[in-house]
């Protein structure tokens, strides 16, 4: 509806029309550009992609619209996707690398423009394509090139496998076992799985025989297929300039008949020049024997973009109102007014609108933007006669006088930052290289649950009487070895202890182990006791109840510059649940750096002080102190709150003053460090807590805390990912929240590991500067800090330096700081006192030098000081070269460097914070157990003592809650010698083999089993005979589970089950065993039970004969389930 509503806000519009015309009549008119040129004033802020669209509509030509900048021209593109659908518009970047830099691809952005040659070339209905002068400056391919270079492939073609390896050989595709990535292929059977550069997702070819039988798009996270298709086309990497192909300008190579929109046609002539004198200056300094092509022959010059300009239909839009010569087409939309958040002045001006008879559309980003509109004019004292919202987020709103239409943005009323989206459908690879980190390799310690700390020695063929079967192989010590069938892989998992320890191994069988893991649990269960009987306290507690959300708490949250997250959004509610419960609140909400929990805490904050209440907030660092103040300042200006701080660089008087007004009452956000929990401070009336990064308090700070929480809400904040397992487990004693999703618009961080190189330093400061950014540059010795500042200045002599360590006089660093946050100096050079909070959104590039020297959550934390804004930030991690520095450190390094992916903190805490964090909360101690019997198996055992705890001491707490039907059998165990296995021919690669293995053991129902059993089939082709076998031993697994069966022996064609070994179980009593029971006395010929003397004693046993073939087993139990 919103959409058929936006567009014919210009349909109408007779000067839209008259430019229609004079598009579609196109005749030489006196003009400055030759014959075609049409002059278009008046246009402002998405007033042009409306026009655009709606010309678009009726033209049936293809479309090309230049815009100012790469920013411009993604909001513009956004309008338009939203107008036109995404199929009818499209995307013309930069491949952006810096130029002769040839190793700096942006392989996403080589994508979409292959895309766009891709589509042009083809025969596809004609498109509008965005674009802006970096773009246009690049030649690309000329067609006859590309087709040369391109594959087509139709379902049904005759091809043989063996010519399209060769041709992917000679378009420089690289073979690999899984495709990930644009440029690689892979072939498993009769599958062929190949990334071509003109399509956002890699393509599935299946041949039967030599035929082409089915052509599909799949995904490259779950290598899983999306949609059929009909007929592909292969193209390399285009943008290669290794390549020797002729190229031209992209003017040159698309349609004549095209329709060039052209914003600025002196920019565009101002910024190609710029951009040409760069690349020659670059091509000039290159050394001989590395010389590639000159300038001429890659780039375009301005002369040559003006000179194919004008054999094209040009609409150049000009801001100001030019002569109305014949070929001119004159609006008249102005730009939205600013309301400075003042809603009354908002609410007037709608007012003075409809008495004017315009008609006031209000544009919104999402369904709740539109709801806090209806909110505050409701609560609102004056009525507002008319408006209309509508969900369709604009880039910028007009008022439009000829058709008396008002169009505002809703992020421009509340002053929001509005993001624009780019595809980048191939951000999903970074997935695949987390696998890895968990993946077991050759010579990995691994946990047997059972047995102890082992090495994993990979998969091994074993030969159960006659027949193959795959098993796990996992060395002891003194040479034990232990064969573990694929069945029980859960019962194993990567032992992750602290970096650099090696656990002790012992013998196979030995009591160390069992006494170890009974005095962990001991440990653990003790510690779970606490924290579940603390928790169980605080909920009789009674505390304050605030009310629900007022209208300023909404005029508060709606003027947040970014959109929420779905997990801040979730936090939010959680938090605010929790608060208007009369519960004291104990919320723990978790995220990863620059993810956004001081929004959470400003509006906790905001929503106590709104109910009369005082708030806390406690931070580690005198400098975060400050931060904190200077955030909560800003966002909370409009509103009737006052906020001060305490920190060792207050004076005697300032904290007098503060500590008066907290008395007193005057004072209602109080932000601080440790000193806040002296005795000195007193509050009138303390409604809300929040302590951020609890972990960094020392204990007596911890102690003090404990007392204040009692009967006050508290939220705490942490950038410590607290491990998954671990968030369920904790859930029955901390309220969790976790905040996993980055804000949008955000780059990832380009992560480099370089050795120190003045030139590598200096260029990336000057890139940095030149577009109008600050530098960190972490360096954490200060006896030689001034030599480094030095050296920088000496390389970049107009950059402006500041120095800041903690030795500085409190007041000076405070000020220090102060000014690089209001950009009054490029480059600062510091010790690692950045590494906490500071948020400087300008600041995207940062070096850390010696970065060997610190610990992963430490270079994770200090690399989240950049990219905090929309532009795409830079981290250089300066080591000495490889072979000089230890094991670990290259370990941390490489895992920082794979995970620039935003969110990835909580992965890359995988391998050291999970422990630290596990330490955290448990109590410091706990790092010890950690480390002797590893991560996972820790994880395990303190689920396990959780659930003990719930099912005994603590059942009246968790009554009601889902609590599952507890089984008789924890497990049952098959042993058989039929071949159970991914034979060798079906999944080649040995580590996918143990994943598929790893994934099946962890499938609990049929629904998932199916669905396992579709992917294998889509990814690896037919079942063989043996996987058939495989999954439906899991089948019957689970049927043995239900049916009171410890252990299952097929072999031999018979197949014997054995029941629960301790005869006083209470199932013996159940009603299934008794349905078994009339089940085997009705059919005593086929199945028989009877008792049997082992070595274990006496055991029931149930026996079915011929069982020759897995299936006959499966459908003989499934007749007694019925």
């Amino acid at each position: 509806m919103s959409k058929t509503l936006v567009r014919s806000l210009f349909e109408q519009s007779s000067s839209v029309r008259k430019l229609g015309n004079a598009i579609s009549n196109n005749q030489p008119m006196d003009s400055i550009m030759g014959s075609k040129s049409i002059q278009v004033s008046g246009l402002v802020g998405s007033s042009v992609s409306l026009t655009i669209a709606a010309v678009f509509e009726t033209a049936e030509l293809p479309f090309l619209v230049i815009l100012n900048d790469k920013e411009e021209a993604a909001y513009h593109l956004n309008d338009l996707e939203n107008l036109l659908g995404d199929q009818n518009v499209l995307f013309y970047p930069d491949s952006c690398r810096r130029p002769y830099q040839l190793e700096e691809t942006d392989n996403a952005n080589v994508l979409l423009r292959s895309e766009v040659l891709n589509r042009i070339n083809s025969r596809k209905k004609p498109a509008l394509i965005v674009t802006y002068p970096e773009a246009l400056f690049e030649q690309v391919v000329t067609r006859k090139e590309l087709e040369r270079f391109t594959l087509k492939i139709s379902t049904g073609d005759k091809l043989s496998l063996d010519f399209v390896n060769e041709v992917l050989f000679e378009y420089q595709f690289k073979r690999t076992d899984f495709v990930t990535e644009p440029g690689e292929f892979s072939v498993r059977g009769g599958i062929v799985d190949v990334f071509s550069f003109s399509n956002d997702e890699p393509y599935r070819i299946e041949f039967f025989g030599d035929e082409v039988d089915s052509i599909r798009t799949f995904d490259v996270e779950t290598q899983l297929s999306l949609e059929q298709l009909k007929k592909i086309s292969i193209i390399p990497n285009v943008e290669n300039k290794m390549m020797d192909e002729k190229r031209q300008s992209f003017l040159k190579y698309i349609a004549s008949k095209t329709v060039i929109f052209l914003k600025n046609e002196e920019l565009l002539s101002s910024s190609i020049n710029k951009l040409f004198k760069k690349v020659t200056d670059i091509f000039n300094e290159q050394s001989e024997e590395v010389r590639t092509n000159p300038p001429a022959e890659l780039f375009c010059s301005s002369r040559m973009l003006k000179r194919h300009l004008s054999e094209f239909t040009t609409v150049i839009l000009n801001d100001s109102v030019t002569s109305s010569s014949l070929n001119s087409v004159i609006f008249n939309t102005k730009p939205q007014p600013s309301f400075n958040k003042q809603f009354n002045l908002l609410i007037e001006n709608l007012n003075t609108n409809t008495t004017d008879g315009y008609t006031n559309y209000i544009f919104c980003s999402s369904e709740q933007q539109a709801e806090r509109f209806h909110d505050i004019f409701d609560d609102a004292q004056q009525k507002v006669e008319q408006y209309e919202t509508i969900v369709f987020p604009l880039y910028q709103g007009f008022i439009d006088h000829e058709n008396r239409n008002i169009c505002y943005t809703d992020h421009q009323i509340f002053e929001r930052y509005h993001k624009f989206k780019l595809k980048n459908g191939y951000a999903k690879k970074q997935a695949i290289t987390l696998k890895e980190l968990t993946n077991l390799e050759v010579g990995d310690y691994v946990t047997h649950i059972d047995h102890g700390i082992g090495r994993f020695g990979g998969l091994q063929k074993i030969n159960v009487e006659g027949k193959k079967q795959e098993a796990i192989k996992l060395f002891y010590g003194e040479r034990d070895i232990l064969y573990l069938s694929i069945h029980s892989l859960h019962k194993i998992s990567k032992y992750n202890g602290k970096e650099g320890t090696t656990p002790k191994i012992y013998k196979l069988g030995s009591a160390a182990w069992k006494k170890l893991k009974q005095k962990t649990k001991t440990r653990v269960k003790q510690i779970a006791f606490d924290l579940i009987e603390l928790y169980a306290k605080r909920r009789l507690k009674k505390g304050f109840a605030f009310d629900a959300d007022s209208y300023l708490q909404h005029e508060l949250e709606s003027s947040f510059m970014y959109e929420d997250t779905p997990d801040q959004s979730k936090a939010i509610t959680d938090v605010k649940r929790d608060m208007e419960n009369e519960r004291p609140m104990d919320r723990l909400v978790c995220g990863d750096v620059g993810f956004g929990k001081t929004e959470v805490a400003v509006r906790a904050a905001f929503k106590a002080v709104d109910n009369g209440k005082q708030v806390a907030i406690l931070v580690p660092t005198t400098i975060l102190a400050f931060q904190h103040f200077k955030t909560f300042s800003e966002r909370l200006a409009e509103m009737p709150v006052n906020v001060n701080y305490l920190n060792r660089f207050r004076t005697t008087k300032e904290r007098r003053t503060v500590l008066e007004d907290l008395k007193s009452g005057r004072l209602d956000i109080v932000i601080g460090t440790h000193q806040l929990v002296n005795k000195s401070v007193e509050f009138k009336d303390l409604g809300l807590l929040i302590i951020d990064e609890e972990q960094k308090f020392g204990v007596a700070v911890k102690d003090k805390l404990k007392t204040i929480k009692e009967n006050v809400d508290t939220l705490t904040l942490t950038a410590t990912p607290i491990p998954r397992t671990l968030q369920f487990s904790l859930m029955a004693a901390r309220d969790l929240s976790v905040i996993t999703t980055p804000p949008p618009n955000r780059y990832p961080i380009e992560t480099n590991v370089i050795r120190f190189g003045e030139e590598i330093i200096r260029d990336a400061i000057r890139y940095e500067i030149s577009r109008g950014g600050q530098v960190f540059f972490v360096h954490n010795r200060i006896e030689n800090i001034k030599e480094v500042a030095g050296m920088i200045q000496r390389l970049v002599p107009d950059a402006k330096i500041g120095i800041g360590h903690g030795q500085l006089k409190g007041k000076k660093l405070e000020s220090l700081m102060l000014r690089f946050m209001n950009n009054e100096f490029d480059v600062l050079v510091s010790t690692t006192i950045i590494e906490s909070g500071l948020d400087v959104p300008n600041a995207n590039t940062i070096f850390i030098n010696n970065a060997n020297h610190f610990g992963l959550s430490d270079l994770h934390q200090m690399r989240g000081r950049v990219g905090r804004s929309n532009k795409k930030a830079f981290c250089y991690f300066i080591t000495p070269p490889y072979s000089t520095i230890t094991e670990e450190a290259r370990k941390r390094i490489t895992a920082l460097e794979q995970f620039s992916e935003l969110g990835s903190g909580m992965n890359i805490a995988m391998k050291d914070l999970e422990i630290r964090g596990a330490g955290d909360l448990l109590g410091g101690e706990q790092s010890g157990f950690i480390n002797e019997i590893g991560f996972e198996t820790y994880q395990k055992i303190l689920a396990e003592a959780i659930d003990e705890l719930k099912e005994k001491e603590f059942k009246y707490l968790f009554t009601g809650t889902e609590h599952q039907k507890k089984s008789f059998v924890k497990e049952t165990v098959i042993d058989t010698d039929f071949e159970l296995l991914f034979p060798d021919d079906y999944v080649n690669n040995i580590t996918e083999r143990l994943n598929l293995y790893t994934k099946l053991n962890e499938i609990k129902d049929e629904v998932a089993l199916q669905k396992f059993e579709k992917e294998l089939i889509d990814r690896f082709g037919k079942l063989p005979e043996q996987v058939v076998d495989l999954l439906n031993s899991v089948r019957i697994k689970w049927m043995a589970l239900a049916m009171g069966l410890e252990r299952v022996v097929m072999k031999k064609g018979r197949f014997v089950g054995y029941f629960i070994s301790d005869q006083q179980s209470s199932f013996y009593q159940s009603d299934t065993f008794g349905r078994l029971l009339q089940y085997v006395q009705s059919h005593s010929a086929s199945i028989k039970m009877n008792e049997k003397l082992t070595r274990n004693g006496l055991k029931l046993l149930l026996t079915i004969e011929n069982i020759n073939v897995v299936e006959n087993a499966l459908i003989k139990l499934r007749q007694f389930s019925i």
